[in-house]
């Protein structure tokens, strides 16, 4: 599967590959989990664990684009703790609604244990300013701020904390 590419548009001197579609990345991973599943045999605690990742980060690449809204959680509009709160209940796991409380629920992992649909939490002093899913590759899916879009993007900073959800 060819990297993940942010660029929006191609000028008409550019060559090289487009940007997949959100429903053609929520549906590679989804693809992916199934042959994972297929090949592994019947999904076990641990693997429903994983797989509830791997569908949330689908569903949160699936809403590509929605605006930013403060205190939203979907379908049409996102906070960042409202896209993983929407992504990981349509994936069959439930989360608290807020950044702080989904820190406090999640099993905390270290960075090198990270997985695609861990959460990536942002810290500000003793609390979470910011939370998105780790997509895999140093990139989550969040909805960043007000003004912006849900989108995928390279985490900026190496002060981050992981969560794994049930």
């Amino acid at each position: 599967m060819a990297p993940y590419r942010t660029e929006h548009a191609h000028s008409p001197e550019e060559s090289g590959p487009t940007t997949p579609s959100p429903r053609v990345l929520a549906l590679s991973f989804l693809g992916l989990f199934l042959a994972a599943s297929t090949v592994t045999g019947s999904a076990t605690p641990a693997h429903a664990v994983v797989s509830h990742g791997v569908k949330a980060v689908a569903v949160a690449a699936s809403k590509r684009g929605a605006p930013y809204a403060y205190g939203a959680a979907g379908p049409k509009r996102f906070d960042c703790s409202g896209l993983t709160f929407y992504a990981f209940r349509k994936a069959g796991s439930r989360l608290p609604r807020t950044a702080e409380q989904q820190w406090e629920q999640t099993r905390h992992i270290p960075p090198g244990r990270r997985a695609p649909g861990d959460l990536v939490f942002f810290p500000r002093g003793a609390t979470m300013q910011h939370v998105g899913i780790y997509a895999g590759g140093g990139k989550i899916w969040h909805a960043p701020r007000p003004g912006g879009r849900v989108r995928l993007e390279r985490i900026w900073t190496s002060d981050v904390r992981y969560g794994r959800a049930g």
